[in-house]
């Protein structure tokens, strides 16, 4: 794919992207280093989502069990309305109520799947997603301030795996990733997308942001209402196009600002356009 080039233009140092598609898992372009791990800041909520959907079907705990603040739930979590602030526990809204981004919830979530399973979450998370996948070069640094949140390494061939497994699931039931992905959480919220100011409403999945209307966005202007997935500040993206039937992964090693802001839309316009010529 001559899209895939664009990312040679990046003011970065090392960057890798990688287009998948979804009904059958074709690689359908790469370029970069695609073994070279990165720190994946927030695309790490996509891997902890998942372990956390997991353990819902395995029983470990249910979505909507008390955790967090008062009458938050591991729903609530997920989808960053359980009111906590951003990266330290204190509550600022009542659960429900708002959109919250939150590093702080979803350690909550790590800790609450850690108690209700008797695992630690970077172990439970490597044996529900990791391993079954494939996911040989990735890890969860246990030593970073918001593991779960934020602390994921990964490579471009890591995460290609675990984008095919969001288009065709193994692990989860289709309905279950449907309704983290496709529908959104508490409907009608306002709050920040980060990096990209207020969104009324900011519509959230069970750890997936969904596009919807919002603009600008860190995806392309062509992009489907219905893509979902996240960004992370250390300069890195995970998108599913259902629509397109298509997703790409984009790591660098240069955080988030707006040199991003404004490549990245570009590159995805590019990606999509490509595959539909």
């Amino acid at each position: 794919m001559q899209s895939l080039r664009m990312i040679e233009d990046w003011p970065v140092t090392n960057a890798a992207t990688a287009v998948v598609r979804g009904a059958d898992g074709a690689l359908l372009g790469e370029n970069g280093p695609q073994e070279h791990p990165f720190p994946l800041a927030s695309v790490t909520k996509l891997l902890s989502a998942y372990a956390a959907l997991v353990a819902v079907e395995e029983g470990v705990f249910e979505l909507d069990d008390p955790a967090g603040p008062d009458g938050s739930t591991v729903r609530h979590l997920l989808a960053h309305t359980s009111g906590l602030a951003f990266d330290e526990h204190r509550t600022m809204a009542a659960p429900g109520t708002r959109r919250l981004y939150s590093n702080a919830g979803f350690d909550v979530l790590a800790e609450t799947l850690a108690k209700a399973s008797g695992i630690p979450f970077a172990q439970y998370l490597a044996e529900a997603v990791f391993q079954p996948l494939g996911m040989t070069a990735s890890r969860l640094d246990t030593g970073h301030r918001s593991p779960a949140g934020a602390g994921g390494v990964s490579t471009v061939a890591d995460l290609v795996r675990f984008a095919a497994e969001l288009q065709a699931p193994r692990l989860l039931d289709r309905s279950t990733v449907e309704a983290a992905t496709r529908f959104v959480a508490f409907p009608g919220l306002s709050g920040v997308l980060p990096g990209f100011g207020h969104r009324k409403p900011n519509d959230w999945g069970l750890g997936f942001e969904i596009r919807g209307e919002k603009a600008p966005h860190w995806t392309g202007t062509t992009s489907s209402p219905a893509t979902f997935g996240h960004f992370g500040q250390s300069g890195t993206f995970l998108w599913v196009d259902p629509t397109a039937g298509v997703a790409c992964v984009a790591l660098t090693d240069r955080d988030f600002g707006p040199w991003a802001a404004e490549a990245w839309p570009a590159f995805t316009d590019a990606v999509l356009d490509e595959l539909d010529g």
